[in-house]
């Protein structure tokens, strides 16, 4: 009898998961039809596929192979969610401009679980979302830059230089990450994070390696030590508003301060929310900026680079060659007359994306080039996959800022989107270009430097570095 039974649940087990194989891998659309692809296997869907480094700047050869078989926009299965990529600057335009219709926000799940499903959740909403943004652009925007971070921004990228300076050599994308994690945090936060023991850059890089991963958290996987991290982080910045909180120092006018006022008055933030939206602050700040200028400097040594480094310089001691005091600090017309200078980080930002791609929810039914994307599903924008468009930018795994002197407003808008596009583009946008130009500014007119080791970037499928990318920067001599 024992034996018929077992035999009965193996052969009804088998039957079920081949259902649910058959239904996983043939999805079905009431409204319309899906666009091609394939979703893998069950649960895990093509994850594997899409993790697999590619050694190269060029668009990872997972999107490659697909675009190839199905067009610019095909169904996959990626960490267990059903999903929808797109490489057409068209079709992308048209999900941006969607925003807050038929889509809206939305993050992998490790995204979520780190910064907190009230963020994720709270962000997705126009009210809020206006508020905070609102909040940042009051900080780290045109006029906060002009009238009170250019100055401060120039001597944390001379303080950091000279310091590399010092050292037999340094790992850029580290100490470039470093350097701008205590500036924000000082400058925003009120917080001096060289008196602590807290390695800010390790936990937060820790949670870039894990932002892709299927979220289990079981110890020893990536995403187990992203959650551990998230405590400490989330920990540290409470201690931090609460110290201000509580503090009788003057209002610094920072963005803790305002921050904490807002506290007061909006009904959505408490502490614990204000905790996780400083997390979001200090995580948005550095990740991009770091891996750009790592990048950067990778391009600006390649033996093939002089030409741009020397009119870079050119440009540079133009600007100081124009001043009454040779040693006065930039100021905001200087760095709205960097021409070659926004050439030169257009075409690193053009080249070095950081994240996979950018991600929506459809909140309903997406009617697009005769197939639908249903209610539920996800859509990647594939920014690298765009900006390598042959079409484009000719010939586009080659360095090039001169290209930028070519290209029109209509390429621009659709097709170099580094800080998104539609109603969620990036508040850091100035941030990341002023940031980006004092750094070169002070590097190519006070210092040289040799590459020593490294600099192999990998899309897996965020971009890196592979062991880094090590150089000996030495002080320039003054001239007399």
């Amino acid at each position: 009898m024992w034996p018929v039974i077992v035999l009965f649940l193996i052969a009804l087990g088998t039957i079920s998961f081949t259902h649910y194989a058959y239904r996983w891998t043939n999805p079905k659309c009431k409204n319309g039809k899906l666009p091609p692809g394939s979703m893998g296997f069950p649960l895990i869907g093509e994850t594997i596929q899409f993790l697999i480094p590619s050694y190269s700047l060029d668009t990872p050869l997972f999107i490659k192979t697909r675009v190839s078989r199905y067009g610019t926009l095909f169904k996959t299965s990626l960490a267990g969610k059903k999903m929808v990529i797109t490489t057409d600057p068209e079709i992308s335009n048209y999900i941006f401009m969607e925003e807050g219709k038929s889509v809206h926000l939305w993050y992998m799940d490790s995204f979520d679980n780190f910064l907190g499903e009230s963020l994720i959740n709270t962000t997705a909403t126009a009210y809020i979302h206006k508020s905070l943004k609102n909040l940042l652009l009051n900080h780290v925007g045109t006029e906060s830059l002009k009238d009170k971070l250019l100055p401060k921004l120039e001597v944390m990228a001379y303080q950091a230089l000279h310091s590399w300076s010092t050292q037999p050599s340094v790992e850029i994308k580290e100490c470039t990450a470093t350097m701008i994690i205590e500036f924000v945090l000082k400058e925003q936060l009120g917080y001096d994070s060289t008196k602590s023991t807290n390695n800010l850059v390790k936990m937060l890089s820790e949670f870039i390696k894990g932002i892709i991963n299927i979220p289990l958290n079981i110890p020893g996987t990536t995403f187990h030590r992203c959650m551990k991290n998230q405590k400490k982080v989330l920990e540290l910045m409470k201690d931090i508003l609460h110290e201000r909180q509580n503090s009788s120092a003057e209002h610094r006018g920072d963005f803790l301060d305002q921050l904490i006022d807002d506290i007061e008055k909006e009904k959505f933030l408490s502490d614990e929310f204000a905790a996780v939206v400083m997390t979001a602050l200090v995580f948005a700040s550095f990740e991009t900026i770091s891996t750009a200028l790592s990048v950067a400097m990778m391009f600006l040594t390649d033996q093939q680079s002089p030409l741009v480094v020397n009119q870079l310089l050119d440009e540079q001691q133009a600007i100081i060659s124009r001043r009454e005091n040779p040693n006065s600090q930039l100021t905001w017309q200087e760095y709205k007359s960097m021409t070659f200078t926004s050439q030169v980080i257009n075409e690193t930002l053009r080249m070095t994306n950081g994240i996979p791609g950018i991600v929506r929810k459809a909140s309903k039914d997406v009617h697009i080039n005769g197939y639908v994307i249903p209610k539920g599903w996800i859509i990647m924008v594939v920014q690298t996959a765009i900006h390598m468009n042959p079409d484009k930018f000719k010939d586009p795994l080659s360095f090039n800022p001169w290209r930028w002197n070519d290209i029109g407003s209509n390429i621009v808008g659709k097709s170099f989107i580094p800080f998104g596009g539609g109603k969620r583009n990036c508040a850091g946008t100035e941030f990341t270009k002023v940031l980006m130009s004092v750094f070169f500014h002070v590097l190519v007119t006070k210092f040289s430097w040799l590459k020593v080791k490294g600099g192999q970037a990998v899309r897996c499928p965020g971009l890196s570095v592979k062991d880094g990318f090590h150089v000996k920067l030495s002080p320039k001599k003054a001239c007399v």
